[in-house]
């Protein structure tokens, strides 16, 4: 018998997958190839999407877009899961004393999504991270941090059945992932040693809810000699205020 479709998966997976293309847009053959979806099929469910509101189709170019919906439907939401509006400050502070770029990132299921950018004024930047780009949990400094503080069981299970090496090479075995892990809950703070793009370092603290779960993190990145043996304790100490400071707004808030 054949196993029925969840077309409300796919319909997720298209939607998340257009978002990495914003604000550009992508055709329906690249979001096809990015969603490992046939084309058919895409151009299908992107065409009842847009029905919808959730997408649109930009003119002449063909472009598919996150629709206006969205928005919509994201405003109502916001007032329980955005804290953007808390976090900013001290992502804004973290760039102006280190000089690097600083960030915001949420925890949604197995991924990590960016949410503030905020550029520090040394001049070369890593462009690792930008506005809703996602990672899977354990990969990027942001990542890690969330990981490394999740109870030990969840832990766990989430390495037992994630694959990183496929997407992000040998230095993600589930192994190297761990020993990251320990070091991360050892020093408090995690340091990504440009892992993903040569020469770009980062570092990230784990953000709290008032149940202790790690619901984001604060994170820094930039050029590999900003990140020095010497440099890194003053780095970790700022995330860590930071990190500690917004966790006990979201305790103040609910």
């Amino acid at each position: 018998m054949t196993a029925p479709v969840d077309v409300v998966a796919r319909v997720g997976l298209l939607l998340r997958t257009v978002a990495q293309f914003e604000p550009a847009g992508a055709t329906t053959t690249q979001i096809s190839e990015a969603s490992a979806l046939a084309r058919p099929t895409t151009h299908r469910l992107l065409t009842s999407l847009a029905q919808q509101g959730l997408l649109q189709r930009v003119g002449e170019t063909a472009l598919w877009q996150l629709g206006p919906e969205l928005h919509f439907l994201g405003r109502s939401a916001a007032p329980r899961y955005d804290v953007t509006h808390l976090a900013h400050p001290f992502v804004r502070t973290l760039a102006v004393e280190t000089g690097e770029s600083a960030f915001y990132s949420a925890r949604r299921g197995d991924e990590s999504i960016c949410l503030i950018r905020e550029d520090g004024a040394f001049p070369l930047r890593s462009h690792v991270l930008n506005h809703g780009t996602r990672f899977p949990l354990g990969v990027a400094s942001a990542g890690l941090a969330i990981l490394a503080f999740l109870p030990g069981p969840e832990r766990e299970e989430y390495l037992d059945r994630t694959d990183l090496t496929g997407a992000f090479g040998p230095e993600h075995t589930a192994e190297k992932v761990r020993q990251r892990l320990d070091a991360t809950r050892a020093a408090g703070y995690a340091t990504h040693p440009g892992l993903l793009v040569e020469g770009s370092w980062g570092m990230a603290a784990a953000v709290f809810d008032p149940d202790g779960t790690p619901v984001g993190a604060l994170s820094l990145t930039g050029v590999a000699h900003r990140f020095s043996d010497a440099r890194r304790p003053e780095l970790g100490h700022l995330l860590l205020a930071g990190a500690h400071s917004l966790s006990h707004r979201l305790a103040q808030r609910s």
